[in-house]
């Protein structure tokens, strides 16, 4: 059975191995982690800060999208196995995890391309939008409506 094991947004720090645990499966063969943390600069800019906003939303349309992904690579010859996703909101500093994603399959290929799809799909689709403040005092929203 293909499941989604967590699918979450917080606003306290993120654990690699919760996300690692949700998709430990004895059927997996593979298992891909993408982590997103909060790099020092933007195009060609320093940055001070980051700000992670939500809508209310935002865990069920997660959810949604990693139904989605299930649906397109699960099942017989497309054997993913589980999906996790957890992102931050709130204000994080330079380094901090912004955002943790896995996917477990029967094979290595399988859990890349989930895992891959997974945070590319969660960035183009999931509700969450981040504040970057700028070493030269400047903002910026990414992604807001």
């Amino acid at each position: 059975m293909e499941e989604i094991t967590l699918a979450a947004v917080r606003d306290t720090p993120l654990s690699v191995d919760e996300v690692l645990d949700a998709v430990a499966d004895p059927r997996a063969g593979g298992t891909a982690v993408f982590l997103g943390t909060v790099r020092d600069h933007d195009h060609g800019r320093g940055v001070a800060a980051l700000g992670y906003s939500a809508h209310p939303t935002v865990e069920a349309q997660l959810r949604s999208v990693m139904e989605k992904i299930l649906g397109d690579t699960s099942g017989e010859g497309r054997p993913v196995v589980k999906l996790a996703a957890v992102h931050r909101v709130g204000d994080l500093e330079i380094g901090d995890t912004a955002v943790v994603v896995a996917a477990s399959a029967g094979h290595r290929q399988e859990a890349f391309e989930a895992c891959r799809r997974l945070i590319d799909d969660l960035k183009a689709q999931v509700p969450i939008w981040k504040r970057q403040s700028f070493a030269d005092g400047e903002d910026e929203w990414v992604g807001a409506p």
